[in-house]
């Protein structure tokens, strides 16, 4: 069972696409609506099938005070290295709420053990999308958009199979690396890629 946050505008952030060789990184922001019932069946990402992810991700929407995303490209992922990319996405997706709903949360929780520079306090929470449930709500958000923009990338680069594989290492789409060398959404940095390159 979730954990709830402590009182106050408790913000849940938290990424996803860290692993992949392709495509953007992008991070969620989301405070919760205590006034409201928890939302049902809400947890890690990871422990949710698509068709859940997808549902809980429109309940979401519908139901937190105030959500927000924010992303960092290949480009900045190979600029910057996949650490900071994802500390930049997770700033852009706070910046991107506290701008939309005009709130300042008294506090942030970050899944994992690094936070981003921001101007409110933060905690660092290891395993935290397994452990709060505004956390959990951000991985969802996260998730659920990089998979449609992966989708997305897909119909431009469809030799890829991004739609199945989501720019993750696998057989299949290190085999289409091989036969047709890197895509402009390929992190060039990452290891694989940078062998297989053609530049």
């Amino acid at each position: 069972m979730l954990l709830q946050p402590p009182e106050g505008l408790v913000c849940g952030v938290d990424e996803a696409g860290r692993g992949p060789l392709a495509g953007p990184v992008v991070a969620a922001a989301v405070v919760l609506d205590a006034r409201r019932p928890p939302i049902v069946g809400i947890d890690d990402s990871k422990k949710l099938s698509a068709p859940r992810r997808t549902v809980l991700a429109e309940d979401i929407r519908q139901q937190a005070l105030a959500w927000a995303v924010g992303q960092a490209s290949a480009a900045e992922i190979d600029q910057l290295n996949i650490l900071q990319a994802s500390l930049l996405a997770m700033q852009r997706a706070l910046s991107a709420l506290v701008e939309q709903y005009r709130l300042h949360p008294t506090l942030v929780l970050v899944d994992g053990n690094r936070c981003p520079a921001l101007a409110y306090p933060a905690e660092a929470v290891i395993g935290g999308d397994g452990k709060l449930a505004c956390i959990a709500a951000a991985s969802i958000l996260a998730k659920t958009l990089r998979d449609r923009l992966m989708c997305e990338l897909h119909a431009a680069f469809p030799a890829y199979g991004f739609a199945r594989h989501k720019g993750y290492p696998t057989a299949q789409h290190l085999a289409a690396l091989r036969e047709h060398g890197p895509s402009p959404q390929h992190r060039r940095s990452f290891a694989p890629v940078a062998r297989l390159s053609t530049r």
